[in-house]
């Protein structure tokens, strides 16, 4: 897990970060074969704090206020502080992944995690529908989580999630935000754009060619990208269905994901994808947000399994429980 310094840097070409539009005068480099150069290390630690649901009282409001906007930059300057004093701030990352907002302390050691650099001005991260939230799920999927998701007691690895087993976060996850390895690195050929994503250290290769699609499924499903103007266009289908989630019950095999990827600053990359999965959705939803490329940023070595004890422990817990039980 990296344990990084933060420093308060405002950056001119970061202003997307702070402000609610990109300079539509700004144009991407190109690489030596004429595509946009994408190119580089990105981060979203900056949208640390930012729900993906809308909250109700912004109503269809995408952009906070200036007072909104300076509210959550102290909140953002007291993590950043927090790294240097040792402090445990009382709004931190397992309080908003737990929604409790404000707590009694952080339960994780500030340095452990990864904060915000500068306070994003986005009220969420769903973009469509206009009100932010992810619209209902189908009966179907809601029998998928039941299925997936409710076991306390694993018996078997089996019983645990793919992530729990280091296997993968899946295609969207790389990106969200979360308490550490939010880093992603794209390289470009002429033919294929590749990401590296730094937790589980998968690498996505992206073929630009317009090669036909087989019917082989996997848990990152089969990509197949094209250019519009400066945004490469990723569609991305035959997944293995029933087993990740993007930020809801598992989805399903049918699901088609597009994602656009934009570069519209030196070091900000607009990243919107959008879920089309009839079987778990009843209707498509977009998230959009920038990825930052900062300063000294590196991908680490993700060494999942090693020195993890977390599902021994959980196993062995589990089939103790049980024993005491079935003794009763």
């Amino acid at each position: 897990m990296r344990i990084r310094f933060l420093i308060a840097i405002c950056l001119a070409g970061s202003a997307f970060a702070q402000t609610k539009t990109p300079d539509a005068k700004w144009q991407p480099p190109k690489t030596a074969w004429g595509h946009p150069d994408l190119q580089g290390t990105y981060t979203s630690d900056d949208l640390q704090g930012v729900p993906v649901e809308r909250p109700a009282e912004y109503g269809t409001r995408r952009f906070l206020t200036d007072q909104e906007i300076a509210e959550r930059a102290a909140s953002v300057d007291r993590q950043k502080s927090a790294i240097n004093t040792g402090e445990r701030p009382k709004e931190g990352f397992w309080a908003r992944v737990q929604g409790l907002g404000k707590v009694e302390a952080e339960a994780v050691p500030p340095n452990f995690v990864e904060y915000a650099r500068r306070a994003s001005t986005l009220t969420s991260l769903v973009s469509d529908p206009p009100n932010g939230r992810i619209p209902a799920t189908t009966e179907q999927s809601r029998a998928r989580r039941t299925a997936n998701y409710t076991n306390n007691r694993p018996q078997s690895y089996l019983d645990m999630t793919i992530y729990d087993r280091c296997i993968t976060r899946g295609v969207t996850a790389g990106f969200l935000p979360a308490i550490y390895g939010n880093g992603s690195q794209f390289i470009q050929t002429p033919d294929t754009v590749a990401i590296r994503y730094e937790m589980i250290h998968e690498t996505r290769l992206i073929p630009l060619d317009n090669r036909p699609r087989t019917k082989i499924r996997t848990y990152m499903g089969e990509p197949r990208g094209h250019w519009e103007g400066n945004t490469l266009v990723v569609e991305t289908t035959n997944f293995i269905g029933g087993k990740l989630s993007i930020s809801g019950p598992p989805y399903s095999e049918d699901l088609v994901l597009t994602e656009r990827f934009t570069r519209v600053a030196p070091d900000v990359l607009e990243y919107s994808f959008t879920v089309n999965d009839p079987k778990t959705y009843v209707a498509p939803w977009t998230a959009t947000f920038p990825l930052t490329s900062e300063p000294g940023y590196e991908i680490f070595e993700y060494a999942c399994h090693e020195g993890n004890y977390a599902m021994r422990n959980r196993l062995s817990a589990a089939r103790a429980l049980e024993a005491k039980d079935a003794k009763k």
